[in-house]
């Protein structure tokens, strides 16, 4: 019976590198499920800071803070292990002697970690806490240190790359099935993208400027997606009432004066 590591693999064998892909796929979907659950942890813990900076307790939001600092640190290296992982199973060829898959991992691992920032304070996430925290008190006014336009550009950075279809012309936050193109990571409404797909042989992302080329088994509904969709929700619903909050404010000074 001929090995699966035999490189002339007659006979119907699988390839060892093929056999690879499933159990690295069954892998990087259980480390996903926990990304998503830290995402939502993580949103919880905004929601109960901007709380506690409405009461006025700052030294509970700067305990929060904290928490939020060392947890980064974990969904980060959860975010490495679940690349290194996939790169694996999408690359790894058989050799002549045993692999040694706890190194080839960790070397996969280091090299996604090498090449981020591991400033906590420069993290999409931390920023969006401290955000919400600093807009209870001081909506529209930069943060200590910064400049309006490091905020926009600071805000910007999200995996979430279009902020409306390009095809049904809809706000992400207001389609009824997001879906995103594996490849490019362009979301897209499910049914209008599915449409445009079935009528053109080689159907190219139809955001513009994007070289990609979409399939329909590659272009999905990601768990993740959906709760960074529901972020921006949250997000839109703290900057209007922030700004409802200023209104009454000039509102009411307005009426002193008088």
């Amino acid at each position: 019976m001929a090995s699966t590591s035999d490189p002339r693999g007659g006979g119907g064998v699988p390839a060892a590198s093929g056999i690879m892909t499933t159990p690295a796929s069954m892998l990087c979907s259980e480390n996903q499920s926990l990304i998503i659950e830290m995402r939502k942890v993580f949103n919880m813990m905004k929601e109960i800071a901007v709380d506690l900076e409405r009461e006025n307790e700052s030294a509970k939001v700067n305990e929060l803070e904290n928490t939020v600092a060392e947890l980064l640190a974990t969904y980060e290296d959860c975010t490495y292990q679940t690349s290194a992982i996939e790169s694996v199973g999408n690359t790894y060829q058989p050799g002549a002697e045993l692999t040694d898959f706890k190194k080839l991992l960790n070397d996969e691992f280091m090299k996604f970690k090498g090449n981020k920032s591991s400033a906590t304070q420069n993290h999409q996430i931390m920023r969006q806490f401290r955000e919400a925290v600093w807009n209870v008190h001081h909506s529209g006014q930069p943060m200590p240190g910064e400049e309006q336009e490091d905020i926009v550009m600071t805000n910007n950075q999200s995996t979430i790359l279009n902020i409306t279809c390009p095809l049904s012309g809809k706000p992400i936050t207001e389609l009824a099935e997001p879906v995103r193109g594996v490849d490019c990571m362009h979301v897209y409404e499910k049914k209008a993208i599915m449409g445009y797909i079935s009528r053109n042989a080689q159907a190219k992302c139809p955001i513009t400027g994007c070289p990609r080329f979409l399939r329909q088994d590659k272009v999905v509904s990601d768990p993740l997606l959906l709760v960074e969709i529901e972020e921006m929700r949250s997000m839109s619903k703290e900057n209007m009432t922030a700004t409802l909050v200023e209104d009454f404010t000039m509102t009411d000074d307005e009426e002193e004066e008088d």
